[in-house]
Order: C-alpha cells, then structure tokens, then sequence
C-alpha cells in the first residue's frame, strides 16, 4: 500500500490535470450537458463534468475530440452504462466477467431451426 504522502502527491497531481482539461473543455464546448441537453451557467457550472470518451484520463487531446461536457447524473450514468458492459470496476462478478447481457439468447429465439414450427 502506498503511503500517505504519496496518495496525496497524487490526487494533487490528478486534481491539477483535472482542472487543465475541465478549463480547456469549457474554453472549447457550450455550457450544455451533452447527453440531456441542460444548460449551466454561474454556480451551477460546477455540476458540469468532463467525460472522457474512451475512458483514458490520460488522453487529452487539445481539441478535445475525446471530451464530452455531461451534468453529473448523465456522467454517473455513462460510467454505470460503461461498468454493465463489462468494464471498469464493479463487486458483480458476472458484470467483471463481461457475462452480463440483457439479449443473451435471443438469437436463438428467432434462429429458424423449426423445433416449435408445425
């Protein structure tokens, strides 16, 4: 386990990025979520996040092609999305497994293979 000054060098060093790309990304994007449409402005701009689309908080590109402005509930949203798919972190093992899909048979439903056809 690292020690204590090290974890705080680091959400130091993470919180320093963060604010690069979050001052850019409003520099560059309108002040609107970009999944449900809310406008921010003044105090509310802080319920206003950063998403990164391919979920690397290391790249950062200066155009932000990998940036999406979203409120906090559409970017909670996107990482729950995100974890159901089989990524990230989650206590499910069947969502850590990829196991989890809500179609998981279907195409064998509607395969033709005439069992049920009479």
């Amino acid at each position: 386990m690292k020690n204590r000054d090290e974890l705080d060098r680091i959400h130091q060093q993470m919180a320093e990025r963060e604010k690069g790309y979050r001052a850019m990304a409003l520099k560059l994007f309108p002040h609107v979520c970009g999944s449900c449409g809310r406008e921010f402005s003044g105090g509310k701009l802080k319920e206003l996040t950063v998403h990164h689309k391919d979920h690397n908080h290391q790249n950062n590109p200066p155009d932000g092609n990998n940036w999406e402005l979203l409120c906090i509930y559409c970017h909670d949203h996107e990482h729950e999305k995100h974890k159901m798919r089989g990524f990230g972190s989650s206590d499910n093992q069947s969502v850590k497994l990829g196991g989890f899909s809500a179609f998981e048979g279907l195409d064998a439903l509607f395969s033709g293979n005439g069992e049920d056809e009479k």
